[in-house]
């Protein structure tokens, strides 16, 4: 990672910014909460410069930001932290994408170098994404979400689905029933989508190239997939970084088509999301 560019000793950085496409410079906000107008656009980041002790009220604002808004945050000046254990829980509850060394101003070409990097484990961040959203899920379910998404690599049917989890076909349909999430099928459909989002961003490929690679007959049969789940075009996901703002935008989809249980759509509703997806 290219180092970070350190501004004059005399100012003070702004606590936050918000980076949109097409992330030539980060904007400054007065705090997360004035992003509940619907201001984050998909493919949108916070960078959050962190203050030297512990702010609750920020804390709970830079926690619930819109959903598929990707944190970064930046530390302070070594000599300015008055509790390290207390910074470090800051840093860990609101889930950043990355956690900076300390800098005045964001330099945009390594904002945009971090956030383009893919998750080591995609079906772990998938699932640790839900949960920051605020879904009802027990242990044993979202080992069967991670399983489901990892199988999406090399499954693409419900049948090959139940056999890679040991289960039959209507007992899958009916854990993901009773949980109040979507049908299995449309996880497969996801992680796959996810992963090209992952290939035609980071790797640049072409979108042949992807669709070929993901399982996809052609390049237009991805794209009408990425749509039908996201409302989102592979040029779009070109022009924009990161996934969680694709994964929000499926959130999105199956909330309008009743993916998503009485429980959890509740659930989803009481974490603040402005997210729209893309037309």
């Amino acid at each position: 990672m290219a180092s970070m560019k350190p501004g004059p000793p005399s100012r003070r950085p702004h606590r936050f910014y918000l980076f949109t496409p097409p992330y030539r410079t980060p904007d400054p906000v007065r705090t997360p909460a004035d992003l509940a107008s619907g201001e984050a656009p998909p493919g949108a980041s916070l960078i959050w410069c962190l203050g030297p002790r512990m702010d609750e009220r920020l804390l709970r604002e830079v926690q619930r930001r819109p959903g598929g808004v990707q944190l970064l945050t930046v530390l302070p000046r070594t000599s300015e932290i008055e509790d390290a254990d207390e910074l470090l829980r800051m840093v860990e509850v609101c889930r950043p994408h990355a956690v900076l060394p300390f800098h005045h101003d964001p330099d945009p070409i390594d904002l945009r170098m971090l956030l383009r990097e893919p998750p080591e484990d995609i079906a772990r961040a998938v699932v640790d994404y839900l949960g920051w959203r605020g879904l009802i899920i027990d242990p044993d379910m979202r080992q069967l979400i991670r399983r489901t998404l990892e199988l999406s690599a090399d499954v693409s049917t419900v049948s090959g689905l139940a056999r890679g989890v040991y289960m039959s076909r209507r007992a899958l349909g009916r854990a993901f029933l009773r949980a109040g999430l979507p049908v299995p099928s449309h996880w497969l459909h996801v992680g796959r989508v996810l992963r090209a989002v992952l290939d035609l961003q980071w790797h640049g490929e072409t979108l042949m190239r992807t669709a070929s690679r993901h399982g996809y007959t052609d390049g237009f049969s991805l794209s009408n997939q990425m749509k039908r789940l996201t409302m989102t075009r592979p040029s779009e996901v070109k022009e924009r970084i990161g996934w969680e703002w694709v994964l929000e935008s499926w959130i999105q989809r199956e909330l309008a088509s009743g993916g998503f249980g009485k429980d959890q759509v509740g659930m989803l509703r009481r974490h603040r999301s402005t997210v729209a997806a893309s037309a």
